[in-house]
Protein backbone atom coordinates (compact mmCIF):
# COMPACT_ATOMS: atom_id res chain seq x y z
CA UNK A 1 0.00 0.00 0.00
CA UNK A 2 1.00 3.44 -0.85
CA UNK A 3 1.75 5.15 2.31
CA UNK A 4 -0.05 9.32 3.30
CA UNK A 5 1.52 12.36 5.07
CA UNK A 6 -0.24 14.94 5.47
CA UNK A 7 0.16 17.47 2.31
CA UNK A 8 1.43 20.99 2.71
CA UNK A 9 -0.87 23.85 2.82
CA UNK A 10 -2.57 25.79 0.20
CA UNK A 11 -0.52 28.61 1.16
CA UNK A 12 2.45 26.93 2.14
CA UNK A 13 2.89 25.72 -1.36
CA UNK A 14 2.14 28.87 -3.28
CA UNK A 15 4.63 30.58 -0.88
CA UNK A 16 7.29 28.37 -1.82
CA UNK A 17 7.40 28.90 -5.20
CA UNK A 18 6.77 32.62 -4.99
CA UNK A 19 9.67 32.97 -2.41
CA UNK A 20 12.21 31.44 -5.18
CA UNK A 21 10.87 34.47 -7.93
CA UNK A 22 11.90 37.25 -4.94
CA UNK A 23 13.93 39.05 -7.63
CA UNK A 24 10.53 39.03 -10.20
CA UNK A 25 8.62 40.08 -7.80
CA UNK A 26 10.26 43.08 -6.04
CA UNK A 27 10.31 44.20 -10.15
CA UNK A 28 6.61 43.13 -10.31
CA UNK A 29 6.11 45.67 -7.34
CA UNK A 30 8.36 48.32 -8.64
CA UNK A 31 5.82 48.23 -11.73
CA UNK A 32 2.63 47.74 -9.99
CA UNK A 33 3.42 50.74 -7.64
CA UNK A 34 4.64 53.06 -9.98
CA UNK A 35 1.62 52.18 -12.52
CA UNK A 36 -1.13 52.67 -9.60
CA UNK A 37 0.09 56.30 -8.77
CA UNK A 38 0.19 57.23 -12.32
CA UNK A 39 -3.93 56.17 -12.24
CA UNK A 40 -4.44 58.12 -9.53
CA UNK A 41 -3.09 61.28 -10.68
CA UNK A 42 -4.99 61.03 -14.04
CA UNK A 43 -8.25 61.94 -12.45
CA UNK A 44 -6.54 64.77 -10.75
CA UNK A 45 -5.26 65.82 -13.76
CA UNK A 46 -8.71 66.12 -15.49
CA UNK A 47 -10.61 67.67 -12.77
CA UNK A 48 -8.17 70.85 -13.02
CA UNK A 49 -8.54 70.85 -16.86
CA UNK A 50 -12.40 71.30 -16.19
CA UNK A 51 -12.30 73.62 -13.67
CA UNK A 52 -9.92 75.80 -15.16
CA UNK A 53 -11.97 75.51 -18.61
CA UNK A 54 -15.40 76.15 -16.63
CA UNK A 55 -13.41 79.34 -14.86
CA UNK A 56 -13.60 81.31 -18.29
CA UNK A 57 -10.53 82.93 -17.82
CA UNK A 58 -9.14 82.46 -21.98
CA UNK A 59 -6.17 84.33 -21.46
CA UNK A 60 -4.58 82.42 -19.15
CA UNK A 61 -6.58 78.88 -19.17
CA UNK A 62 -5.57 78.11 -22.78
CA UNK A 63 -2.02 77.80 -21.44
CA UNK A 64 -2.93 76.20 -18.73
CA UNK A 65 -5.26 73.60 -20.30
CA UNK A 66 -2.27 72.81 -23.07
CA UNK A 67 -0.31 72.14 -20.32
CA UNK A 68 -2.82 69.76 -18.19
CA UNK A 69 -3.66 68.01 -21.62
CA UNK A 70 0.04 67.51 -21.98
CA UNK A 71 0.19 65.95 -18.25
CA UNK A 72 -2.66 63.94 -19.41
CA UNK A 73 -1.30 62.39 -22.10
CA UNK A 74 2.35 61.71 -20.61
CA UNK A 75 -0.02 60.21 -17.78
CA UNK A 76 -1.56 57.76 -20.35
CA UNK A 77 1.47 56.73 -21.86
CA UNK A 78 3.34 56.04 -18.64
CA UNK A 79 0.27 53.87 -17.24
CA UNK A 80 0.64 52.02 -20.78
CA UNK A 81 4.07 51.52 -20.60
CA UNK A 82 3.82 50.26 -16.49
CA UNK A 83 1.20 47.96 -17.85
CA UNK A 84 3.58 46.04 -20.56
CA UNK A 85 5.98 45.79 -17.88
CA UNK A 86 3.71 44.66 -14.87
CA UNK A 87 2.08 41.87 -17.88
CA UNK A 88 5.61 40.67 -18.45
CA UNK A 89 6.62 40.48 -14.99
CA UNK A 90 3.64 38.50 -13.91
CA UNK A 91 3.87 36.22 -17.05
CA UNK A 92 7.69 35.63 -16.46
CA UNK A 93 6.51 35.07 -12.11
CA UNK A 94 4.08 33.32 -13.12
CA UNK A 95 5.03 30.48 -15.18
CA UNK A 96 8.81 30.69 -14.09
CA UNK A 97 6.83 29.42 -10.64
CA UNK A 98 4.99 26.53 -11.84
CA UNK A 99 7.60 25.13 -14.45
CA UNK A 100 8.97 24.50 -10.81
CA UNK A 101 6.37 22.93 -9.31
CA UNK A 102 5.58 21.11 -12.33
CA UNK A 103 8.90 19.61 -12.42
CA UNK A 104 8.54 18.78 -8.10
CA UNK A 105 5.50 16.91 -9.16
CA UNK A 106 6.93 14.81 -11.57
CA UNK A 107 9.95 13.76 -9.66
CA UNK A 108 7.30 12.99 -7.16
CA UNK A 109 5.13 11.02 -9.21
CA UNK A 110 8.13 9.13 -10.69
CA UNK A 111 9.36 8.45 -7.27
CA UNK A 112 5.82 6.75 -6.27
CA UNK A 113 5.95 2.81 -5.62
CA UNK A 114 4.67 0.91 -8.21
CA UNK A 115 1.55 0.14 -6.21
CA UNK A 116 0.41 3.66 -6.72
CA UNK A 117 1.16 3.51 -10.49
CA UNK A 118 -1.07 0.65 -10.87
CA UNK A 119 -3.93 2.16 -8.85
CA UNK A 120 -3.89 5.45 -11.28
CA UNK A 121 -4.01 5.45 -15.07
CA UNK A 122 -0.94 7.58 -16.82
CA UNK A 123 -3.64 10.20 -18.21
CA UNK A 124 -4.61 10.81 -15.25
CA UNK A 125 -1.34 11.94 -13.34
CA UNK A 126 0.04 13.87 -16.66
CA UNK A 127 -3.31 15.88 -15.59
CA UNK A 128 -2.36 16.20 -12.54
CA UNK A 129 1.23 16.99 -13.13
CA UNK A 130 0.22 19.34 -16.32
CA UNK A 131 -3.02 20.02 -16.33
CA UNK A 132 -3.24 21.04 -12.77
CA UNK A 133 -0.11 22.94 -12.99
CA UNK A 134 -1.37 24.60 -16.00
CA UNK A 135 -4.07 26.06 -13.96
CA UNK A 136 -2.60 27.47 -11.35
CA UNK A 137 0.25 29.52 -14.26
CA UNK A 138 -2.45 31.59 -15.48
CA UNK A 139 -3.59 32.13 -11.68
CA UNK A 140 0.05 32.98 -10.47
CA UNK A 141 -0.14 35.85 -13.60
CA UNK A 142 -3.00 36.88 -13.60
CA UNK A 143 -3.60 36.60 -9.95
CA UNK A 144 -0.87 38.70 -8.96
CA UNK A 145 -1.47 41.39 -11.50
CA UNK A 146 -5.22 41.66 -10.98
CA UNK A 147 -5.57 40.66 -7.79
CA UNK A 148 -2.77 42.75 -6.30
CA UNK A 149 -2.90 45.37 -8.69
CA UNK A 150 -6.69 45.85 -8.51
CA UNK A 151 -6.24 45.57 -4.42
CA UNK A 152 -3.76 48.75 -4.86
CA UNK A 153 -5.26 50.55 -6.89
CA UNK A 154 -8.26 50.34 -4.85
CA UNK A 155 -6.66 51.37 -1.65
CA UNK A 156 -5.19 54.10 -3.36
CA UNK A 157 -7.98 55.23 -4.92
CA UNK A 158 -10.18 55.07 -1.59
CA UNK A 159 -6.88 56.72 -0.45
CA UNK A 160 -7.38 59.85 -2.17
CA UNK A 161 -11.11 60.36 -2.11
CA UNK A 162 -10.35 60.21 2.02
CA UNK A 163 -7.77 63.56 1.15
CA UNK A 164 -10.46 65.32 -0.90
CA UNK A 165 -13.66 64.72 1.07
CA UNK A 166 -14.04 62.27 4.21
CA UNK A 167 -17.24 61.71 3.45
CA UNK A 168 -17.42 60.31 0.03
CA UNK A 169 -14.45 58.41 1.37
CA UNK A 170 -16.21 56.44 4.20
CA UNK A 171 -19.16 55.94 1.39
CA UNK A 172 -17.23 54.25 -1.13
CA UNK A 173 -15.17 52.59 1.53
CA UNK A 174 -18.36 51.15 3.02
CA UNK A 175 -19.40 49.91 -0.65
CA UNK A 176 -16.07 48.58 -1.34
CA UNK A 177 -16.29 46.52 1.82
CA UNK A 178 -19.71 45.01 1.17
CA UNK A 179 -18.96 44.12 -2.50
CA UNK A 180 -15.58 42.09 -1.14
CA UNK A 181 -17.99 40.11 1.34
CA UNK A 182 -20.33 39.32 -1.29
CA UNK A 183 -18.12 38.26 -3.91
CA UNK A 184 -16.21 35.74 -1.25
CA UNK A 185 -19.75 34.60 -0.37
CA UNK A 186 -20.39 33.61 -3.81
CA UNK A 187 -17.00 32.45 -4.29
CA UNK A 188 -17.41 29.29 -1.44
CA UNK A 189 -20.95 28.85 -2.98
CA UNK A 190 -18.79 27.82 -6.33
CA UNK A 191 -16.07 26.60 -5.13
CA UNK A 192 -17.06 22.35 -5.29
CA UNK A 193 -18.19 22.74 -8.83
CA UNK A 194 -14.71 23.41 -9.90
CA UNK A 195 -13.52 20.54 -8.12
CA UNK A 196 -15.84 18.09 -10.04
CA UNK A 197 -14.77 19.51 -13.19
CA UNK A 198 -10.86 19.02 -13.00
CA UNK A 199 -11.75 15.28 -11.63
CA UNK A 200 -13.70 15.04 -15.12
CA UNK A 201 -11.04 16.36 -17.03
CA UNK A 202 -8.80 13.65 -14.98
CA UNK A 203 -10.78 10.97 -15.99
CA UNK A 204 -11.24 12.33 -19.34
CA UNK A 205 -7.50 11.88 -20.06
CA UNK A 206 -6.95 8.38 -18.01
CA UNK A 207 -9.83 6.91 -20.11
CA UNK A 208 -8.15 8.26 -23.61
CA UNK A 209 -4.64 6.97 -22.65
CA UNK A 210 -5.66 3.92 -22.05
CA UNK A 211 -7.79 3.37 -25.11
CA UNK A 212 -5.17 4.72 -27.46
CA UNK A 213 -2.59 2.35 -25.73
CA UNK A 214 -5.18 -0.95 -26.24
CA UNK A 215 -6.45 0.69 -30.07
CA UNK A 216 -5.40 -2.80 -31.71
CA UNK A 217 -7.38 -5.20 -29.31
CA UNK A 218 -10.68 -2.60 -29.03
CA UNK A 219 -10.91 -3.10 -33.05
CA UNK A 220 -9.61 -6.71 -33.21
CA UNK A 221 -12.35 -7.88 -30.75
CA UNK A 222 -15.05 -4.85 -31.80
CA UNK A 223 -15.27 -3.40 -28.98
CA UNK A 224 -15.21 0.41 -30.39
CA UNK A 225 -19.03 0.55 -29.70
CA UNK A 226 -18.84 0.11 -25.96
CA UNK A 227 -15.25 2.43 -26.04
CA UNK A 228 -17.64 5.12 -27.77
CA UNK A 229 -20.48 4.76 -25.23
CA UNK A 230 -18.33 4.90 -22.28
CA UNK A 231 -16.62 8.06 -23.48
CA UNK A 232 -20.39 9.44 -24.19
CA UNK A 233 -20.66 8.62 -20.48
CA UNK A 234 -17.55 10.81 -19.39
CA UNK A 235 -18.38 13.57 -22.24
CA UNK A 236 -21.34 14.00 -20.66
CA UNK A 237 -20.54 14.79 -16.67
CA UNK A 238 -17.45 16.79 -18.22
CA UNK A 239 -20.52 19.00 -20.13
CA UNK A 240 -22.42 19.00 -16.76
CA UNK A 241 -19.81 19.63 -14.40
CA UNK A 242 -18.38 22.74 -16.59
CA UNK A 243 -22.16 23.85 -17.33
CA UNK A 244 -22.38 23.75 -13.16
CA UNK A 245 -18.70 25.11 -12.81
CA UNK A 246 -19.43 28.22 -15.10
CA UNK A 247 -23.04 29.16 -14.27
CA UNK A 248 -21.93 29.33 -10.49
CA UNK A 249 -18.74 31.42 -11.82
CA UNK A 250 -20.72 33.72 -13.90
CA UNK A 251 -22.85 34.79 -10.24
CA UNK A 252 -19.41 36.53 -9.68
CA UNK A 253 -19.14 38.69 -12.64
CA UNK A 254 -22.40 39.45 -13.21
CA UNK A 255 -22.72 40.57 -9.15
CA UNK A 256 -19.43 42.25 -10.01
CA UNK A 257 -20.38 44.19 -12.67
CA UNK A 258 -24.27 44.74 -10.63
CA UNK A 259 -22.16 46.27 -7.69
CA UNK A 260 -20.18 48.54 -10.24
CA UNK A 261 -23.55 50.16 -11.49
CA UNK A 262 -24.48 50.79 -7.36
CA UNK A 263 -20.63 52.56 -6.61
CA UNK A 264 -21.22 55.03 -9.54
CA UNK A 265 -24.46 55.74 -8.97
CA UNK A 266 -23.17 56.49 -5.03
CA UNK A 267 -20.47 58.75 -6.29
CA UNK A 268 -22.86 60.71 -9.01
CA UNK A 269 -25.65 61.14 -6.32
CA UNK A 270 -23.08 62.54 -3.86
CA UNK A 271 -21.41 64.50 -5.92
CA UNK A 272 -24.31 66.28 -7.23
CA UNK A 273 -25.52 66.75 -3.32
CA UNK A 274 -21.72 68.92 -2.65
CA UNK A 275 -22.77 70.69 -6.22
CA UNK A 276 -25.36 71.74 -5.07
CA UNK A 277 -24.72 72.61 -2.14
CA UNK A 278 -21.12 74.40 -3.44
CA UNK A 279 -19.05 72.37 -1.77
CA UNK A 280 -17.74 71.00 -5.15
CA UNK A 281 -17.16 72.38 -8.13
CA UNK A 282 -18.01 70.55 -11.49
CA UNK A 283 -14.45 69.20 -11.95
CA UNK A 284 -14.26 67.42 -8.61
CA UNK A 285 -17.84 66.14 -9.18
CA UNK A 286 -16.09 64.48 -12.37
CA UNK A 287 -13.50 63.41 -10.56
CA UNK A 288 -15.54 61.45 -8.19
CA UNK A 289 -17.12 59.88 -10.88
CA UNK A 290 -13.96 58.96 -12.28
CA UNK A 291 -12.71 57.12 -9.23
CA UNK A 292 -15.64 55.45 -8.69
CA UNK A 293 -15.28 54.25 -12.45
CA UNK A 294 -11.84 53.42 -11.74
CA UNK A 295 -13.20 51.26 -8.70
CA UNK A 296 -15.05 49.34 -10.61
CA UNK A 297 -12.57 47.95 -12.52
CA UNK A 298 -10.56 46.34 -9.92
CA UNK A 299 -13.92 45.12 -8.40
CA UNK A 300 -15.04 43.60 -12.38
CA UNK A 301 -10.77 42.19 -12.44
CA UNK A 302 -11.23 40.84 -8.56
CA UNK A 303 -14.75 38.84 -9.26
CA UNK A 304 -13.07 37.36 -12.66
CA UNK A 305 -10.04 36.28 -10.82
CA UNK A 306 -12.18 34.91 -7.62
CA UNK A 307 -13.74 32.69 -10.32
CA UNK A 308 -10.37 32.05 -12.08
CA UNK A 309 -9.56 31.09 -8.20
CA UNK A 310 -12.14 28.10 -8.18
CA UNK A 311 -10.45 26.67 -10.89
CA UNK A 312 -6.67 27.36 -8.91
CA UNK A 313 -7.89 26.12 -5.72
CA UNK A 314 -9.56 22.54 -7.14
CA UNK A 315 -6.33 22.31 -8.90
CA UNK A 316 -4.62 22.89 -5.65
CA UNK A 317 -6.74 20.86 -3.86
CA UNK A 318 -5.22 17.88 -6.06
CA UNK A 319 -2.04 18.69 -5.80
CA UNK A 320 -2.03 18.68 -2.59
CA UNK A 321 -3.45 15.04 -2.48
CA UNK A 322 -1.00 14.09 -4.52
CA UNK A 323 2.17 15.71 -2.60
CA UNK A 324 0.18 13.20 0.14
CA UNK A 325 1.15 10.47 -0.96
CA UNK A 326 4.75 9.01 -0.03
CA UNK A 327 5.94 5.97 -1.43
CA UNK A 328 6.36 2.91 0.93
CA UNK A 329 9.83 1.90 -1.07
CA UNK A 330 12.45 3.88 1.36
CA UNK A 331 15.55 5.03 -0.22
CA UNK A 332 18.47 2.73 1.56
CA UNK A 333 21.55 4.71 3.35
CA UNK A 334 23.67 3.25 0.49
CA UNK A 335 26.57 0.62 0.42
CA UNK A 336 29.13 2.29 -1.24
CA UNK A 337 29.12 0.18 -4.40
CA UNK A 338 31.36 0.21 -6.93
CA UNK A 339 29.21 0.77 -10.18
CA UNK A 340 32.17 -0.36 -12.32
CA UNK A 341 31.69 -3.91 -12.55
CA UNK A 342 34.37 -5.90 -11.38
CA UNK A 343 32.53 -8.89 -10.46
CA UNK A 344 29.45 -11.15 -10.96
CA UNK A 345 27.62 -11.05 -7.62
CA UNK A 346 26.38 -13.34 -5.35
CA UNK A 347 22.30 -13.23 -5.74
CA UNK A 348 20.16 -14.97 -2.97
CA UNK A 349 16.46 -15.01 -2.27
CA UNK A 350 15.93 -16.31 2.05
CA UNK A 351 12.48 -16.77 2.57
CA UNK A 352 10.99 -14.30 0.28
CA UNK A 353 6.74 -13.91 0.32
CA UNK A 354 5.19 -11.07 -1.13
CA UNK A 355 1.68 -10.19 -1.97
CA UNK A 356 0.42 -7.63 -4.42
CA UNK A 357 -2.99 -8.03 -1.99
CA UNK A 358 -3.36 -8.85 1.39
CA UNK A 359 -3.98 -12.71 1.90
CA UNK A 360 -3.10 -13.62 -2.02
CA UNK A 361 0.48 -14.05 -1.71
CA UNK A 362 2.24 -14.55 -4.96
CA UNK A 363 5.60 -15.64 -3.48
CA UNK A 364 5.74 -18.16 -0.99
CA UNK A 365 8.09 -18.96 1.18
CA UNK A 366 10.94 -18.68 -1.66
CA UNK A 367 14.72 -19.93 -0.60
CA UNK A 368 17.06 -19.92 -3.43
CA UNK A 369 21.06 -18.93 -3.27
CA UNK A 370 22.77 -17.78 -6.39
CA UNK A 371 26.81 -18.36 -7.04
CA UNK A 372 28.42 -15.24 -8.78
CA UNK A 373 29.14 -15.86 -12.40
CA UNK A 374 25.86 -18.33 -12.34
CA UNK A 375 23.51 -18.36 -15.08
CA UNK A 376 19.83 -19.58 -13.94
CA UNK A 377 17.04 -20.69 -15.89
CA UNK A 378 13.86 -19.78 -14.20
CA UNK A 379 10.85 -21.66 -15.49
CA UNK A 380 7.33 -21.57 -14.60
CA UNK A 381 3.70 -20.88 -16.08
CA UNK A 382 1.91 -18.11 -16.04
CA UNK A 383 1.61 -16.43 -12.99
CA UNK A 384 3.96 -18.53 -11.34
CA UNK A 385 5.59 -15.65 -9.89
CA UNK A 386 8.68 -15.47 -12.40
CA UNK A 387 8.57 -11.98 -13.29
CA UNK A 388 7.39 -10.57 -9.34
CA UNK A 389 10.47 -11.43 -8.01
CA UNK A 390 12.20 -9.25 -10.82
CA UNK A 391 10.67 -6.56 -9.70
CA UNK A 392 10.99 -7.57 -6.08
CA UNK A 393 14.80 -7.46 -7.38
CA UNK A 394 14.69 -4.00 -8.27
CA UNK A 395 13.08 -3.18 -5.42
CA UNK A 396 9.98 -1.64 -7.28
CA UNK A 397 8.19 -3.54 -4.31
CA UNK A 398 9.11 -4.79 -1.34
CA UNK A 399 8.41 -7.85 0.02
CA UNK A 400 6.60 -8.55 3.36
CA UNK A 401 8.82 -11.20 4.50
CA UNK A 402 12.31 -12.46 3.93
CA UNK A 403 15.10 -10.47 2.14
CA UNK A 404 17.25 -10.42 -1.00
CA UNK A 405 20.70 -10.32 -0.92
CA UNK A 406 23.45 -9.07 -3.13
CA UNK A 407 26.66 -10.41 -2.28
CA UNK A 408 25.36 -11.25 1.33
CA UNK A 409 24.06 -7.39 1.64
CA UNK A 410 20.46 -6.91 2.19
CA UNK A 411 19.11 -5.09 -1.34
CA UNK A 412 17.22 -2.76 0.90
CA UNK A 413 20.27 -1.00 2.51
CA UNK A 414 21.52 0.16 -0.90
CA UNK A 415 20.29 3.14 -2.48
CA UNK A 416 17.98 2.60 -5.33
CA UNK A 417 20.15 4.26 -8.09
CA UNK A 418 23.41 2.20 -6.84
CA UNK A 419 21.06 -1.25 -6.95
CA UNK A 420 19.93 -0.41 -10.49
CA UNK A 421 23.15 0.98 -11.37
CA UNK A 422 24.18 -2.96 -10.49
CA UNK A 423 21.32 -4.85 -12.58
CA UNK A 424 20.68 -4.62 -16.27
CA UNK A 425 17.14 -5.67 -17.60
CA UNK A 426 15.90 -6.78 -21.57
CA UNK A 427 12.42 -7.81 -21.45
CA UNK A 428 10.34 -8.47 -24.38
CA UNK A 429 8.24 -5.60 -24.59
CA UNK A 430 11.07 -2.16 -25.39
CA UNK A 431 10.18 1.16 -24.61
CA UNK A 432 11.30 3.35 -27.03
CA UNK A 433 11.99 7.02 -26.30
CA UNK A 434 11.31 10.48 -28.87
CA UNK A 435 14.79 10.85 -28.19
CA UNK A 436 18.31 10.37 -30.79
CA UNK A 437 19.81 6.73 -31.50
CA UNK A 438 22.43 7.16 -29.40
CA UNK A 439 20.06 8.49 -25.99
CA UNK A 440 17.93 5.60 -26.87
CA UNK A 441 20.97 2.97 -26.75
CA UNK A 442 22.58 5.11 -23.84
CA UNK A 443 19.56 6.17 -21.63
CA UNK A 444 20.47 9.37 -21.71
CA UNK A 445 23.95 8.98 -20.10
CA UNK A 446 26.44 11.37 -21.55
CA UNK A 447 29.22 9.49 -19.91
CA UNK A 448 29.00 7.03 -22.52
CA UNK A 449 31.20 7.65 -25.73
CA UNK A 450 29.48 8.10 -29.16
CA UNK A 451 32.21 5.60 -30.40
CA UNK A 452 31.41 2.96 -27.49
CA UNK A 453 27.61 3.50 -28.72
CA UNK A 454 28.53 2.74 -31.96
CA UNK A 455 30.81 -0.05 -31.12
CA UNK A 456 27.95 -1.70 -29.65
CA UNK A 457 25.29 -1.26 -31.97
CA UNK A 458 27.72 -2.62 -34.99
CA UNK A 459 28.76 -5.90 -32.44
CA UNK A 460 25.10 -6.86 -32.04
CA UNK A 461 24.30 -6.54 -35.97
CA UNK A 462 22.56 -3.10 -35.98
CA UNK A 463 25.37 -1.69 -38.20
CA UNK A 464 23.56 -2.15 -41.70
CA UNK A 465 20.47 -0.39 -40.14
CA UNK A 466 21.89 2.10 -38.55
CA UNK A 467 24.30 2.96 -41.62
CA UNK A 468 20.67 3.72 -43.03
CA UNK A 469 19.95 6.51 -40.86
CA UNK A 470 20.18 9.69 -42.05
CA UNK A 471 21.68 11.61 -39.36
CA UNK A 472 23.31 8.56 -37.81
CA UNK A 473 23.76 8.45 -33.76
CA UNK A 474 22.14 11.38 -33.94
CA UNK A 475 18.83 10.36 -35.68
CA UNK A 476 16.01 10.65 -33.75
CA UNK A 477 13.42 7.98 -32.82
CA UNK A 478 9.89 8.29 -32.40
CA UNK A 479 8.52 6.28 -29.80
CA UNK A 480 6.65 3.12 -31.09
CA UNK A 481 7.61 3.17 -34.61
CA UNK A 482 10.62 3.39 -36.40
CA UNK A 483 12.16 0.03 -35.32
CA UNK A 484 11.07 -3.60 -35.92
CA UNK A 485 10.54 -5.61 -33.07
CA UNK A 486 14.21 -7.65 -33.88
CA UNK A 487 16.17 -4.04 -33.97
CA UNK A 488 14.24 -2.70 -30.81
CA UNK A 489 15.00 -6.02 -29.35
CA UNK A 490 19.01 -5.59 -30.66
CA UNK A 491 18.66 -2.12 -29.26
CA UNK A 492 17.57 -3.38 -25.48
CA UNK A 493 20.39 -5.82 -25.69
CA UNK A 494 22.98 -2.73 -26.27
CA UNK A 495 21.84 -0.80 -23.19
CA UNK A 496 22.88 -3.56 -21.42
CA UNK A 497 26.13 -3.71 -23.00
CA UNK A 498 26.94 -0.40 -22.54
CA UNK A 499 25.51 -0.35 -19.04
CA UNK A 500 28.00 -3.58 -18.36
CA UNK A 501 26.06 -4.76 -15.20
CA UNK A 502 27.36 -7.87 -13.09
CA UNK A 503 23.71 -8.82 -13.04
CA UNK A 504 21.73 -9.94 -16.01
CA UNK A 505 17.49 -10.62 -16.21
CA UNK A 506 16.21 -11.45 -19.17
CA UNK A 507 12.58 -11.64 -19.29
CA UNK A 508 11.02 -13.74 -22.18
CA UNK A 509 13.29 -11.24 -24.29
CA UNK A 510 13.12 -13.39 -27.44
CA UNK A 511 9.56 -14.79 -27.33
CA UNK A 512 7.95 -13.32 -30.68
CA UNK A 513 11.02 -12.93 -32.96
CA UNK A 514 11.42 -14.58 -36.08
CA UNK A 515 13.97 -17.20 -37.04
CA UNK A 516 16.45 -14.70 -38.72
CA UNK A 517 16.25 -11.97 -36.26
CA UNK A 518 16.39 -14.77 -33.73
CA UNK A 519 19.58 -16.14 -34.61
CA UNK A 520 20.87 -12.15 -34.21
CA UNK A 521 19.38 -12.48 -31.02
CA UNK A 522 21.37 -15.81 -29.74
CA UNK A 523 24.18 -14.05 -31.02
CA UNK A 524 23.75 -11.38 -28.53
CA UNK A 525 23.05 -13.74 -26.08
CA UNK A 526 26.29 -15.13 -26.16
CA UNK A 527 28.29 -11.73 -25.79
CA UNK A 528 26.44 -11.40 -23.14
CA UNK A 529 26.55 -14.29 -21.25
CA UNK A 530 30.15 -14.98 -21.35
CA UNK A 531 31.84 -11.56 -21.26
CA UNK A 532 31.86 -7.94 -22.76
CA UNK A 533 35.69 -7.90 -21.88
CA UNK A 534 38.59 -10.43 -20.61
CA UNK A 535 37.93 -12.13 -17.06
CA UNK A 536 34.45 -10.38 -16.65
CA UNK A 537 31.20 -12.46 -16.37
CA UNK A 538 27.90 -12.04 -15.43
CA UNK A 539 25.48 -13.88 -13.09
CA UNK A 540 22.58 -14.04 -15.04
CA UNK A 541 18.63 -14.96 -14.68
CA UNK A 542 16.93 -16.38 -17.38
CA UNK A 543 13.62 -16.23 -17.64
CA UNK A 544 12.08 -18.11 -20.89
CA UNK A 545 9.64 -20.28 -22.66
CA UNK A 546 11.88 -21.46 -25.56
CA UNK A 547 14.38 -24.58 -24.89
CA UNK A 548 17.07 -23.05 -27.07
CA UNK A 549 17.64 -20.68 -24.16
CA UNK A 550 17.11 -22.60 -21.32
CA UNK A 551 19.57 -24.79 -22.16
CA UNK A 552 22.59 -22.05 -21.74
CA UNK A 553 21.33 -22.43 -17.85
CA UNK A 554 23.88 -24.05 -15.86
CA UNK A 555 21.22 -24.39 -13.26
CA UNK A 556 17.07 -24.68 -13.41
CA UNK A 557 14.79 -23.28 -10.88
CA UNK A 558 10.71 -24.04 -11.39
CA UNK A 559 8.40 -22.12 -9.56
CA UNK A 560 4.54 -23.44 -9.39
CA UNK A 561 2.08 -20.87 -7.98
CA UNK A 562 4.58 -18.77 -6.20
CA UNK A 563 6.43 -21.80 -4.80
CA UNK A 564 9.65 -23.03 -5.68
CA UNK A 565 9.01 -26.40 -7.26
CA UNK A 566 12.46 -27.74 -8.50
CA UNK A 567 16.06 -26.44 -8.57
CA UNK A 568 19.37 -28.09 -9.13
CA UNK A 569 22.11 -28.35 -11.93
CA UNK A 570 20.39 -28.45 -15.39
CA UNK A 571 22.51 -31.67 -16.50
CA UNK A 572 21.69 -33.52 -13.80
CA UNK A 573 17.64 -32.57 -13.90
CA UNK A 574 17.67 -33.77 -17.27
CA UNK A 575 19.49 -37.00 -16.82
CA UNK A 576 16.60 -37.76 -14.01
CA UNK A 577 13.28 -38.51 -15.34
CA UNK A 578 11.45 -38.04 -12.34
CA UNK A 579 12.40 -34.70 -12.15
CA UNK A 580 9.72 -31.56 -13.10
CA UNK A 581 12.75 -30.55 -15.77
CA UNK A 582 13.07 -33.45 -17.58
CA UNK A 583 9.27 -33.89 -17.85
CA UNK A 584 8.71 -30.34 -19.45
CA UNK A 585 11.12 -31.20 -22.19
CA UNK A 586 9.32 -34.30 -22.87
CA UNK A 587 6.33 -32.32 -23.11
CA UNK A 588 7.83 -29.03 -24.74
CA UNK A 589 8.85 -26.08 -22.86
CA UNK A 590 6.78 -23.84 -25.04
CA UNK A 591 3.21 -26.10 -24.70
CA UNK A 592 3.83 -26.41 -21.41
CA UNK A 593 4.18 -23.37 -19.90
CA UNK A 594 2.12 -21.10 -22.09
Amino acid sequence: MTGQIKPPSDWTILATYLRAQGLRMGFLALFLIAGTGVQLVSPLILRSFIDTAASGGQAVSLVRLWTLAGQFIATALAAQILAIGSTYYSEQLGWSATNHMRQDLATHTLHMDMAFHNARSPGELIERVDGDVAALAAFFSQFILQILGGGLLLVGILAVLFLQDWRIGVLLTGFALVAGVILHAIRRIASGHWERLRQAWSELSGFLEERIAGLDDIRANGGGGHVMARMAIINVELMDSNVAASRRGQWIFITASGLFSVGFALALTFGLYLFEHKAATIGTVFMFMQYAGMMAMPIILIGQQLQAFQTATASLTRIRELLGFKSVLLDGPGLGWDQARTQPPALAFEHLTFAYRPDTPVIQDIDLAIAPGQVVGLLGRTGSGKTTLTRLLFRLYDPQSGRITLDGQDIRHAGLAELRGRIGLVTQEVQLFDASIRDNAALFDDNISNDRVLAVLTDLGLGPWLSRQPKGLETLLVAGSGLSAGEAQLLAFARVFLKDPGLVILDEASSRLDPATDQLIEQALDRLLTASSPGKTRTTLIIAHKLSTVRRADRIVILDQGRLLEAGDRQVLEADPTSAYARLLRSGIEEALA
